[in-house]
């Protein structure tokens, strides 16, 4: 929070009546108890206030050394020497004016007024104006002003836009009465008459001179189209620095950066450098110097004119004289000198190749015919209704063959089953069976061909040629013969039954 002047009227002592200026009237002691009498700390403000108003100038001028720099709108700091410290006031409307930010150790010229603070007891000096030691403070501007604009690449030469060459228009942003402008336009007027000049007057020194050169600058630019400029010229004469700082401001700067069309910057003298001479796509030394850039030497134009034109002459002449020459050599050509023979000639040769030509169709046409003929056969061949015909000729005759080949191999393997029928038939043990003999095997299958065989009580099973006759095992066995009784036939075993064997036991 920003601290304000010290106002004596708002006070107490102001209130009761007291003058600012002066010690309040005291009432005289009517004894010596009253003269030791104390007094109010806002009275003792008010002696010390008035003290130092009667004390000190209206305005004091004093250098020192900056310390404990604050920047809270207003600045807030110290200075001092070797022998003592200021407490140092810069409010905001006097810290715009300064051109520069004071930095801690900074050397500083201060001037100001003295005054009291009551609340907090502080005796302050609050400055009008501060300007550091050495350097002043435009030029500590101008430096800040151009490392900043350094690093955003304005200063940068491929930034910079190439000048026309033959300018139909050019824009002089500059005042109405400055020398500067009449240089421009004599030297214009003497270089090249045909090249036109619009004046954007502007003031060029003063406060507000950098917002109205601006302004111009953006005009021309918006506007060059409709306009006819191609190029703008700012200019004016030499003066200070003061005198030249409106070129110094970053407005103009950034106009001229951000002008669509190249811009020359011709300011002050040859000594002089301003930041629109840095920013601008091209420096001038002298206002007469960027009239002479911009516009070209109508002498010099006029002089090439007479060159080209001697040159233009010459190669014509040449190339009329070759084409005499052509036209001479083609008259003596027998087309131009014996047409008559040149046709007969052209006659002979078109009615051969028209003959030629004849011929030709001719024989591509029979060619053409004998093909077509060809491929009318080979699309007889291929007709559905003839494929189909040829197939069904074939699978009849393959039919017929696979029929008879079916029949043969039957008839084959008719007469090699009754051959074999006719084998088997002949070594079949039922042949052997017809003739009385039998097969007698036990239960298990076994066949029996000695009494050994078998044991007593066994069942027997004996295949005669109608059957199968089954039978027990009374006598002994393993060789012994028994004779039946002479007065009895042989006995039968007492079980017997008679069975069709299975049709499939002999083949």
């Amino acid at each position: 929070m920003s601290r304000l002047p010290f106002d004596f009227s708002k006070t107490a002592a102001a209130k009761a009546g007291g003058d600012a200026g002066a010690t309040p009237p005291v009432k005289k002691p009517s004894s010596s108890a009253a003269a030791d009498a104390p007094i109010t700390v806002t009275q003792l403000a008010a002696k010390i206030d008035g003290a130092l108003r009667a004390g000190f100038p209206q305005s004091v001028r004093f250098i020192g050394e900056v310390s404990g720099f604050r920047d809270r709108t207003h600045w807030y700091f110290d200075l001092k020497d070797a022998g003592a410290v200021v407490n140092c006031v810069v409010f905001q409307s006097a810290a715009k004016k300064a051109g520069f930010t004071p930095q801690n150790g900074q050397q500083l010229i201060a001037k100001g007024r003295v005054e009291f603070y009551a609340p907090s007891g502080r005796v302050s000096v609050i400055l009008d104006s501060v300007q550091p030691v050495g350097a002043g403070a435009l030029e500590l501007a101008y430096r800040a002003l151009c490392e900043e604009l350094r690093q955003l690449g304005w200063f940068a030469q491929e930034r910079k836009r190439p000048l026309p060459t033959f300018p139909r228009r050019i824009g002089v942003v500059t005042s109405r009465t400055a020398a500067a402008l009449q240089d421009v336009l004599v030297t214009m007027k003497r270089r090249c008459p045909a090249v036109g000049v619009l004046l954007a007057d502007c003031r060029v020194q003063g406060e507000g001179a950098a917002k109205e050169v601006a302004e111009a600058l953006d005009y021309l630019g918006a506007n060059a189209a409709s306009l006819g400029i191609d190029a703008i010229v700012v200019t004016r004469g030499g003066g200070s620095m003061e005198d030249l700082w409106a070129f110094n401001e970053r407005i103009v700067a950034h106009a001229i950066v951000h002008c669509p069309i190249p811009v020359v910057a011709a300011i002050g003298h040859e000594t002089d450098t301003t930041i629109a001479e840095l920013v601008a796509d091209e420096r001038c030394a002298t206002p007469t110097q960027a009239a002479m850039r911009l516009t070209p030497d109508g002498e010099a134009l006029l002089r090439e004119v007479v060159s080209t034109q001697s040159r233009l002459q010459m190669l014509l002449q040449q190339r009329l004289t070759a084409s005499r020459r052509a036209i001479a050599a083609l008259a003596t050509r027998p087309l131009f000198t014996s047409p008559g023979q040149a046709l007969a000639a052209q006659r002979a040769s078109l009615r051969h190749l028209a003959t030629r030509l004849r011929g030709t169709a001719s024989q591509s046409l029979m060619t053409r015919r004998v093909s077509l003929e060809r491929l009318g056969t080979r699309l007889e061949r291929c007709r559905p209704a003839a494929l189909h015909a040829q197939r069904q000729s074939r699978l009849a005759a393959a039919e017929l063959k696979l029929n008879t080949e079916i029949r043969h191999r039957l008839e084959e393997h008719a007469a090699h089953l009754t051959s074999l029928d006719r084998q088997l038939r002949a070594v079949s043990p039922l042949r052997v069976l017809e003739r009385g003999y039998s097969v007698t095997t036990t239960s298990s299958g076994q066949l029996v061909r000695k009494t050994g065989d078998v044991s007593p009580g066994e069942t027997l099973m004996t295949r005669v040629i109608d059957g199968v006759v089954t039978s027990r095992v009374d006598g002994g066995g393993h060789g012994s013969k028994q004779a039946p009784p002479p007065d009895t036939a042989p006995r039968a075993s007492s079980r017997k039954s008679l069975t069709t064997p299975p049709p499939s036991l002999f083949l």
